[in-house]
């Protein structure tokens, strides 16, 4: 299982259940990255989305606690376990490969699971509210690659693979 986030330089990932920057080459790496396979993500992360939509041409697997709730477009589950089972099904059925896209609490509980992380680096510090782990002080990781440096106006950017370490 992989995941996929952009961090700053603090690893913060959002503030107020939103993304701090937009950068159109890391959405893109995003969509060409996901699309085709299964994502895991938790109920704000998918009603961040525009319309509280789930995203196209994806199994969108959501977790939440809230026993009701209901998106038409995804699968709901109420456990990181049942998250697990319905994944690996839908996986199989698309041949496809599992992505945890956030936000912070999936991430924390997802990450033991998973084996490759596509961290985008913002060399920015945001006032943030969620932070994602700082793989870079987890010995159980290691970064395997990095692009040259991008840019988007001010902003400089880097896409990283980290890798757990065997």
């Amino acid at each position: 299982m992989e995941l996929i986030v952009a961090v700053d330089r603090n690893w913060a990932i959002g503030k107020d259940n939103r993304m701090m920057w937009s950068i159109p080459a890391d959405m893109k790496f995003f969509r060409d990255t996901t699309k085709g396979n299964v994502v895991i993500m938790g109920r704000k992360t998918l009603e961040s989305f525009p319309q509280g939509q789930p995203l196209k041409n994806r199994v969108n697997i959501v977790i939440t606690k809230k026993a009701d709730y209901q998106v038409r477009g995804a699968v709901i589950v109420h456990s990181v376990e049942e998250a697990l089972r319905e994944a690996k099904k839908e996986a199989e059925k698309c041949a496809g490969e599992i992505f945890v896209i956030g936000g912070e609490s999936i991430y924390r509980a997802m990450l033991g699971y998973c084996d490759r992380a596509y961290v985008t680096k913002i060399d920015h510090a945001y006032d943030a509210d969620t932070y994602f782990p700082d793989l870079d002080k987890d010995e159980s990781w290691e970064m395997t690659k990095i692009s040259e440096e991008q840019t988007c106006f001010d902003l400089e950017y880097y896409f990283t693979v980290y890798e757990r370490v065997r």
